[in-house]
């Protein structure tokens, strides 16, 4: 059930009003109706991975009170062990199982000369388990570190793990934030709705008109990459971060514009990322959820900066690798993280990376401003590259392309001037709410100015909307 299908507005539809209507007063009936309303909507992609996020949950549930009783030190850790090998098990085996067993047949082979008989396992990735993962491993992390009191309502805690609007591609929520908004009271009001309705349009803009019509042009260059000149190649590279910032951000905008409409707050995940002056301003920008993740879980247990340099930038190369790791079994994803180590390590030495943290932008940008952001989106179309090509070796043929075949392409077929000027709509319309968070940037046009808004979009969207449906990029994750 895509967002941007006919199936999943109905669904919306019932579930927004039946929710209102009969459920919102009592919680234990708001809550289970959630739950039901939210395994139907997972259960519609595969109804058969149900039984595995019913056992994480349940595993999850059963640990997280056993740490909160537990006072024995040794005892809270073989149940954090516990719920970490359950978890990871299970992401290692649906994700990577496959990724490691064609690893050793190819390294048996171009190395030691054997040919080992081994067959690919050919493993379903059940959609969204990387991130419903992540979610529940935070509630039992924190448990562990005591700054998180577990609840004892199951359904609660169940239908906190498969919320819906974020359940198949975030935003990864944590159980500090997410969770007590189950206990509260709900009743509508005006303000979340408009809030919801405003963010769903956008997304869905972001998705239906830049990403899946940046889609095709996308595909044929990176199919046909061997031939093409470097202004092809640096094309199909930038359409791509358009692509995938449309698909993803526009997603993220969906899922928290939805929750919204059920009285519930997500986090931001993404802001304004490809205004960013140097790669680490990039990365407090990009899927904010997931790194906010790995710099308390994993980069800050590590050490953080706390110690000395070397081990500063030790602890930040293995944090991006880790993170490439995370978005898929393929060694381009691990390149592609690497590079952004690589390229925010002098960031990090030099003592920059939290430069631009709290400076409001003007209106016009100056001269030194434009040469940062540029530099910072050629980097990123860079790694972008490892990100889409299919195996290391395309990639880094694509980018010697672009160095070896310097010349001009003998026909525009690519240059498409209506998707240039929609992309530079979104990019002109997010610079001007630069300087407010994502989800009220919107709500600084003046009204009247905000219905000729909505007009234009609808008309955009009606003239330019892709009659391909594509799938969001991160369901893959």
């Amino acid at each position: 059930m895509l967002f941007n299908s006919f199936q999943f507005l109905v669904f919306l539809v019932i579930a927004f009003s039946a929710y209102w209507l009969f459920f919102h007063r009592h919680r234990a009936l708001r809550n289970s109706f959630l739950l039901v309303s939210s395994y139907l909507f997972y259960g519609w992609w595969d109804y058969r991975f149900l039984g595995l996020i019913a056992f994480s949950t349940l595993a999850d549930f059963a640990v997280g009170q056993a740490i909160f009783k537990s006072e024995q030190a040794s005892k809270r850790k073989i149940l954090l062990a516990t719920s970490l090998l359950v978890n990871l098990g299970l992401l290692g085996y649906f994700k990577y199982a496959n990724f490691f067993v064609d690893s050793f047949a190819d390294f048996s082979r171009s190395v030691l000369g054997l040919e080992p008989n081994v067959s690919s396992l050919a493993i379903i990735l059940p959609v969204g388990i990387s991130f419903y993962t992540f979610q529940t491993l935070s509630y039992t992390i924190d448990i562990y570190r005591k700054r998180l009191e577990p609840t004892k309502n199951l359904v609660e805690f169940a239908a906190f793990v498969s919320f819906f609007p974020q359940l198949v591609a975030g935003p990864i929520e944590r159980a500090s934030n997410l969770l007590p908004q189950f206990k509260e009271k709900k009743s509508f009001r005006y303000e979340d709705g408009s809030e919801g309705m405003r963010l769903i349009v956008w997304g869905l803009f972001k998705k239906t008109v830049i990403a899946d019509n940046c889609a095709p042009y996308v595909n044929e260059i990176f199919s046909n990459y061997q031939d093409q000149p470097a202004a092809v190649l640096f094309m199909g590279a930038v359409l791509f971060a358009f692509q995938i910032y449309g698909d993803f951000s526009g997603y993220s905008d969906i899922a928290i514009g939805t929750a919204r409409l059920f009285g519930f707050r997500l986090m931001t995940n993404f802001n304004y990322p490809y205004f960013s002056r140097d790669v680490a301003e990039f990365w407090r920008r990009w899927h904010i959820s997931l790194s906010t993740w790995f710099r308390d879980y994993l980069y800050i247990p590590l050490g953080g900066s706390r110690r000395n340099m070397n081990r500063t930038l030790l602890n930040v190369f293995i944090i991006f690798v880790v993170s490439g790791f995370w978005h898929g079994a393929d060694w381009t994803f691990i390149v592609w993280g690497g590079l952004h180590a690589l390229f925010i390590m002098p960031v990090v030495a030099l003592g920059l990376n939290r430069k631009h943290l709290a400076e409001e932008r003007t209106t016009i940008p100056k001269i030194t401003e434009i040469a940062q952001m540029g530099l910072t989106f050629f980097l990123v179309c860079l790694a972008w590259v490892f990100f889409r090509a299919p195996s290391v070796n395309v990639a880094g043929d694509y980018l010697l392309g672009m160095i070896q075949r310097p010349q001009l392409p003998e026909n525009f077929y690519f240059f498409s001037p209506w998707l240039l000027g929609l992309i530079g709509f979104m990019l002109i319309s997010e610079w001007l709410g630069k300087n407010h968070s994502p989800e009220r940037w919107m709500e600084k046009i003046p009204k009247w100015g905000r219905y000729a808004f909505y007009l234009l979009l609808f008309g955009l969207w009606f003239l330019f909307a892709s009659s391909e449906k594509q799938e969001f990029i991160y369901f893959q994750f």
